[in-house]
């Protein structure tokens, strides 16, 4: 079972820590009163798999790389993966195979003006592209006043691009703005853990990584965790500086880009009828420029006397 180094501690550490989250009761197993582990033993593991206690051993010590999807599945059965959990093991596996070189669909490439185009269209939506550091690579007018204190941090990188981890661990204000910081913070952490297999090869996201667990004790307390977010969608809760309390939807979409590269498309909405919307409207208003006005009350005109 050969395999890249490198990733054999990630390996370990989540199918330890998985283990240790199910006890012998949640798995059908016989208890008993003298126990030294939290969890499950990995000879259990070994049995629920249907694998040898040997074999299971040596894959939790991080001999990954040979193993067949077959068994792979039947340890993320016996470990109550979920869906995110299961690719991320996947892709673990996928990441440490010797030789291996699949290629990134997370290649920093230029956002064509056709994809600016749509997220302007979105005139009552905050929509912004980030890839998978969390680099905040394109915006709509709505989602730069929306994130306002996000685009005027100086985490932001010297072209003013934001990056949603380094705001939320490393800006002293982040946790004004996020009204529910823990579990923001809790997310990306998890976003960054499923990044960082599907791009073991992303120096920059070992950078971030790096720069992240040497500034802020929460991150490290959180990627200490080991768990893993692939897609994030939901409710966010916001206090914006200017317009107050807003409770929105966001739905996490991919983004084909060219060469095969993908990122993704944040989307932030509204439920109609809210005092939510109302302030929502109030920042889109806000935040369309006075060329912009003057193009929409003449198209509107235009479009009156045809």
């Amino acid at each position: 079972m050969d395999q890249q180094p490198g990733n054999r501690d990630e390996i370990r550490d989540f199918l330890a820590s998985r283990r240790a989250r199910i006890t012998p009761a949640q798995a059908g197993l016989p208890t008993s009163a003298r126990r030294r582990v939290a969890g499950l033993r990995r000879e259990e593991v070994a049995v629920l798999a249907g694998v040898s206690t040997e074999w299971y051993t040596r894959l939790e010590k991080g001999h990954i790389g040979g193993v067949s999807e077959d068994v792979l599945d039947a340890v993320a059965r016996a470990l109550r993966l979920d869906d995110d959990e299961r690719t991320y093991l996947f892709d673990l596996a996928r990441s440490s195979r010797a030789g291996s070189r699949t290629p990134s669909r997370r290649r920093d490439v230029e956002v064509p003006p056709r994809v600016q185009w749509m997220l302007d269209s979105m005139t009552m939506s905050s929509a912004f592209v980030r890839n998978g550091r969390t680099d905040v690579i394109a915006a709509n007018p709505l989602a730069q006043a929306l994130h306002a204190p996000m685009f005027a941090s100086a985490t932001a990188d010297k072209r003013g691009r934001p990056n949603l981890a380094r705001y939320i661990f490393l800006d002293p204000g982040s946790p004004d703005f996020f009204v529910d910081w823990t579990a923001a913070g809790h997310a990306t952490s998890a976003l960054l853990r499923a990044e960082a297999a599907r791009e073991p090869r992303d120096r920059a996201l070992r950078d971030l990584i790096g720069e992240l667990s040497t500034l802020s004790q929460e991150f490290r307390d959180q990627w200490a965790a080991h768990d893993v977010l692939i897609r994030h969608d939901g409710v966010k809760r916001l206090q914006h500086p200017e317009v107050g309390h807003l409770e929105l939807t966001f739905q996490d979409l991919d983004l084909p880009l060219p060469g095969r590269a993908v990122h993704n498309l944040m989307i932030y909405t509204a439920e109609p009828g809210t005092p939510s919307e109302d302030r929502l409207k109030l920042l889109a208003s806000w935040s369309v420029t006075p060329a912009e006005k003057t193009r929409t009350t003449t198209e509107n005109a235009d479009s009156v006397r045809r």
